[in-house]
């Protein structure tokens, strides 16, 4: 039988923004994104530490300050993912430990999906995991929204933009949206940072294809549980109603 690994929680913060800059730092009842983000993250039992990772001193500055863990990481970056990679490496966790990419523009998170996120590592093959949501079909017709197909294994198949499945004969909808939490082992968060941009993540623009383009596979767990990102100001006053009423 094998043993249940480790796992730390990563919750990547960047200052720039092409869409809110200094997104982390917004206040939201009194205190910073990124201290709610934590805050949740902290609640669920299996994270034995969860710690921020930012590219700015005004972040980190912040987060000291409120006694948040936090590491400096470099801000030539492409994705969040690469600044998690730095900040385990900057940690020195161990090589059989579990790493959290948590969002950091979900200041809503329900701790319960972190561990439906990391219950399938109880499986000695699973080397990387992810989230999915039924999806309406009138909201799968956006291409910003991320749509995930995978096997009766839970194994992800394809992420795409368009809808997929797509369905000859026009029959109700059955998509399940992408949820942006993944958990790595270190070996497979490793393997991620040496790859080059692949072709069909260079298409998609989505960088979860890197993997599946190069035999690393992907299990997705379906949660009844919903999202509540902060992509742009005007989604704030819908994230402090929630918290006002959770």
């Amino acid at each position: 039988m094998s043993t249940f690994p480790e796992c730390h929680g990563i919750i990547p913060a960047r200052y720039e923004s092409s869409r809110f800059p200094g997104k982390p730092l917004v206040e939201i009842r009194g205190m910073p994104m990124f201290w709610h983000v934590h805050e949740r993250a902290s609640r669920c039992p299996q994270l034995a530490s969860v710690t921020l990772a930012t590219d700015d001193v005004r972040i980190l500055d912040a987060a000291r300050k409120l006694r948040v863990p936090a590491v400096m990481t470099g801000s030539h970056h492409q994705s969040g993912t690469d600044r998690v990679l730095e900040a385990a490496q900057s940690l020195g966790l161990p090589p059989e430990a579990v790493v959290v990419n948590i969002q950091g523009d979900e200041p809503c998170l329900d701790p319960a999906m972190l561990t439906e996120l990391l219950t399938p590592f109880s499986l000695p093959e699973v080397r990387v995991t992810t989230l999915a949501t039924p999806i309406a079909p009138d909201e799968a017709a956006s291409p910003d929204r991320v749509k995930v197909v995978r096997a009766h294994n839970g194994r992800a198949l394809y992420f795409s933009r368009a809808v997929v499945p797509f369905d000859r004969d026009a029959g109700p909808g059955g998509h399940l949206l992408h949820i942006g939490l993944y958990a790595f082992r270190m070996e497979a968060l490793r393997r991620f940072g040496q790859l080059e941009p692949s072709p069909l993540e260079l298409r998609e623009k989505l960088e979860q294809l890197r993997l599946l383009e190069n035999g690393v596979d992907i299990y997705v767990t379906e949660t009844r549980h919903a999202c509540h990102g902060v992509d742009r100001p005007e989604d704030l006053e819908k994230v402090k109603h929630i918290l006002e009423n959770d």
